[in-house]
């Protein structure tokens, strides 16, 4: 079965994103549990835990098809002693507040390198961060998102995400987020049908299927290759709705978040109808 959303809003409270989720007809969701472009937030309250899980349960939505994403200033790959630290907190931090809510996944990217140091090394401090996070924590599963290769990102390459993975010490607590858009910009050829077999049966070679524990679903505005990360509404990009038709056939998608990231929320309950249609 497919479970798809979108990633909605938490404004006015964590608590209000289930039911913006209900807006939309959303089988699942992400959402930022704290603002994404600041280092610290208030902690949660009781009362803003409670209303989240009685919301969640209102909502219909399993909390297994909640993927929470965390701040982009976290770079767990920093090659600068202190900056990464801060970083690290940071994660560790927001595993705890997913945590709080009920929540099992955290969707990050994994970091950037900065010229600084190899993306081998830059990879290893990932690796190493991931397994202080959840030395430090419990219970939930800290899900890598594949970028799109802009910058000085890691995470473009399906080997990157098997490089993180088998640093892992507890492989029942890592993951994989494939988002379609940074997949399509990375270089991997979706959107043909030779392609999307080439490119999925690749992901199962050197990843494995058994570590996707997410998407992010969207076109993209940018061509095949061009290592930028610029999201577009379903089948107006480069990409194309013979690809999501394909996606929406694939019982590998199956019981897992499918989340829109698509650049117009007013169109997000029709993309959901949409991708349901092709089922």
């Amino acid at each position: 079965m497919k479970y798809i959303g979108a990633h909605v809003s938490a404004g006015g409270g964590v608590e209000n994103a289930p039911l913006n989720a209900m807006k939309i007809n959303a089988k699942s969701f992400a959402l930022f549990t704290k603002n994404q472009r600041q280092w610290t937030s208030k902690p949660f309250t009781e009362d803003n835990i409670t209303r989240f899980k009685k919301n969640l349960k209102k909502s219909g939505i399993s909390e297994k098809m909640v993927l929470p994403h965390d701040s982009y200033l976290i770079n767990l790959g920093n090659p600068d002693p202190e900056k990464l630290e801060k970083s690290r907190d940071a994660f560790i931090d927001e595993m705890e507040r997913c945590s709080q809510l009920g929540l099992s996944k955290l969707n990050f990217h994994p970091g950037s390198h900065l010229k600084a140091i190899s993306e081998e090394k830059s990879l290893d401090l990932v690796g190493e961060s991931i397994n202080i996070a959840l030395h430090k924590t419990s219970g939930v599963t800290a899900v890598i998102e594949n970028t799109t290769g802009q910058g000085t990102n890691l995470g473009y390459k399906f080997e990157h995400l098997a490089h993180i993975i088998s640093l892992v010490e507890d492989k029942k607590r890592v993951g994989v987020c494939l988002d379609t858009c940074h997949t399509f910009a990375a270089g991997y050829d979706i959107k043909t049908s030779e392609g999307y077999i080439d490119t999925f049966n690749l992901f199962e070679k050197l990843v494995g299927f058994k570590y996707l524990k997410g998407m992010h679903i969207n076109d993209s505005k940018q061509p095949l290759g061009s290592l930028k990360d610029r999201h577009h509404s379903i089948g107006k990009g480069e990409i194309g709705l013979d690809f999501f038709k394909r996606l929406m056939k694939d019982d590998r998608f199956d019981n897992i978040p499918l989340v829109l990231e698509t650049i117009d929320e007013t169109i997000w309950k029709e993309e959901i109808e949409l991708l349901y249609s092709f089922i």
